[in-house]
Formats: C-alpha cells, sequence, structure tokens
C-alpha cells in the first residue's frame, strides 16, 4: 500500500505568529498574536485595531513586500499612486516564507496616515495546537497612544503633561485621555474579548463594509 506523507505546511496543520510592535517607541508597545493562515488582510486589520486600542477612525495600508493592500475605494481619486490590492483577497497562506534555518516575514502596518503610526509585524509558522480557537493575543505589552495625539512626538508631549501632576497640561490631558487611559496597561482577557467581537461583527471583510454607522471615516484623504 502506498501512504501519502503529512504535509508539515498543509494550512491545517500551522498558524501564523506575529510579533507587532508600533515602531519609534520606546520602551516598546507590542503584541504577539497567533493567527489562522486562512485570515485575510482585512481581517488582520481589525485584529490589529483593538489589539492595540484603535479605534479604526482613519485610513490604514499594508506595505507587502513591494506591493500595498488595504481597502482599493479610499484610493479611487490618486489616479497615479502605487495600486492597492484589495485585502479580503489576500490571505496569510498566500505569503511565500523563505527556506532558512529561522523562516519570518517582515511586513508593514500602517494606520493614520497623519499621526502616521507604523506596525513592524514579524511573521512567523508555527505548529498549530489542537483544541485552541485562533486568532488570538498571547502576549503584549503596554497601552497603544490615545487616537489623534499627534504621532511620535504628540505622543511624547502628551506623556510628559499625563505623568506630570506640575506640568500645566497635566489636568487636560488627564481629561482628554479618559480616566480608564494608563499607558503601562495591558489586559490580555480584555483584547481577545475584543479580538473575537471584531471578527464577528466583520464577516471575513471590513467593518466599516458592514456596519453602516461605524466610527471610520472614510472619506478622508490620503494625507490624513
Amino acid at each position: 500500500m502506498v501512504g501519502f506523507m503529512h504535509d508539515p505546511f498543509g494550512p491545517d496543520c500551522f498558524i501564523v505568529s506575529a510579533n507587532v510592535h508600533i515602531i519609534g517607541i520606546e520602551p516598546r508597545i507590542s503584541r504577539v498574536l497567533e493567527l489562522p493562515v486562512k485570515l485575510n488582510f482585512a481581517q488582520l486589520h481589525e485584529v490589529l485595531q483593538v489589539a492595540f486600542g484603535w479605534t479604526d477612525s482613519h485610513l490604514h495600508q499594508f506595505h507587502v513586500g513591494g506591493l500595498t493592500v488595504g481597502a482599493p475605494e479610499f484610493n479611487e481619486d490618486d489616479l497615479y499612486g502605487p495600486r492597492t490590492f484589495e485585502a479580503t483577497g489576500v490571505r496569510l497562506q498566500d505569503l511565500a516564507f523563505p527556506y532558512e534555518a529561522d523562516p519570518k516575514l517582515t511586513i508593514i502596518y500602517e494606520y493614520d496616515f497623519g499621526d502616521c503610526w507604523r506596525h513592524q509585524i514579524c511573521l512567523r509558522r508555527q505548529p498549530r495546537e489542537n483544541g485552541t480557537a485562533y486568532p488570538r493575543c498571547v502576549a503584549g505589552r503596554r497601552s497603544g497612544p490615545p487616537e489623534d495625539v499627534g504621532g511620535y512626538s504628540g505622543y511624547a508631549d502628551f506623556l510628559e503633561a499625563w505623568l506630570d501632576p506640575a506640568h500645566e497640561e497635566h489636568k487636560a490631558m488627564r481629561r482628554w485621555a479618559g480616566r480608564k487611559f494608563d499607558p503601562e496597561r495591558f489586559d490580555l482577557d480584555a483584547t481577545n474579548k475584543a479580538i473575537a467581537r471584531a471578527l464577528r461583527a466583520s464577516k471575513d471583510d471590513y467593518r466599516f463594509r458592514r456596519v453602516p454607522d461605524h466610527s471610520r471615516q472614510r472619506h478622508r484623504s490620503r494625507s490624513d
């Protein structure tokens, strides 16, 4: 009898581990995510949004090699810019990992073209654990910055005021960020619950396409 070899790289045998951090901030704001290979990039966007506490209020794009992946409808007026590939049509299993001792891929996720939050995502394949539900977050450090804080320099100024009771903007920054904000806080259980809710709402697509009153500001320009 001829036997068939079990494929260790078959889509049902492995997942993708994603080590993600916001570039340019120290100490790092990071998350470690475990993702099913059938996850598309619209779903990956939803996972990243809730994992870092973003509110999906701005434009985004992925830089995958020399390609741009995202929501093409937001580039309809940009005739001379790079083509944006539809995020629902690109899945993690479509990525080609190199053949080497530690095969990994690095891609960039950019959110809010005004504040310009760039997230470095290092992807590795690893065996799937039986009985485990994916995607999930397995580790994280620090809270994501508040929306519209002004990018890296704005966040540094915000933290200076937020942390110093003697600072003239201390009370104003505390009110603006809200009493629940803590730059050093990360809640793993709450993050995983938020990931599950976001994916249920997105239904394999972007939430803003599914929920008409979603908070995304759809008509902002690329300079947002």
